[in-house]
Parts: C-alpha cells; structure tokens; sequence
C-alpha cells in the first residue's frame, strides 16, 4: 500500500472552531495509528480597517477601527489512501477553511 504524505492547513476567524477541527484531526490519526506533527500554530493574521464614524465629514474626524483576526494552523500527517478518505470527509464548520496538499 502506498503512503502519502499530507499537509493541512487550516484557517478561520473563529479560534474554538479551529482547535475543535484540530482535535478532530488529532483523534482521527490516533484511531488509525498514523504519524501526525501538529498543530502547528502560525501567527494571526490582523485585518484592521479605519472607518469614519461621521459620514458627512462635519465635525470632528473621529475614527472607528473594526478589526478581524484569521487563526491559522498546519498539520502533517505521513499516513495511507484510507486516512486521507477519513479525513476528507470529516465536516467543517462554517467559517473554517482547510487546504490539503498531498506528496507521494
């Protein structure tokens, strides 16, 4: 049987979303009994945007700064066919986006 070699990387603004399909994630490799490294943890990502709080321009420029963070997190796993079906069809939650690449 052939082992691929998977690398998933998760991302979304909400960090329990996130760690709850890490832990999925997790769960799963021990019950097949593969390798995993992970999660990794990158660092979050800030999206700040300044918004004028007057939308006339009269008065004084006072400034709202609405802020969204993106978690990010990488895991590897060295595993068979059988995993990488297992972990495909594990369900997301909205809002959580994942990328897997495979090699060979």
């Amino acid at each position: 049987m052939a082992s691929y070699k998977m690398k998933i990387s998760l991302s979304g603004t909400d960090v329990k979303k996130v760690e709850s399909v890490c832990k999925e994630i997790k769960d799963l490799t021990s019950r097949t009994g593969v390798e995993m490294r992970g999660p990794i943890p990158l660092s979050t990502k800030r999206l700040i945007v300044p918004v004028r709080k007057a939308p006339n321009g009269a008065g004084t420029a006072t400034w709202d700064r609405w802020e969204m963070r993106v978690h990010r997190r990488l895991i590897y796993i060295d595993g068979d066919e059988r995993t990488i079906r297992q972990v495909m069809r594990i369900q997301l939650p909205d809002g959580i986006n994942i990328e897997v690449k495979l090699q060979q």
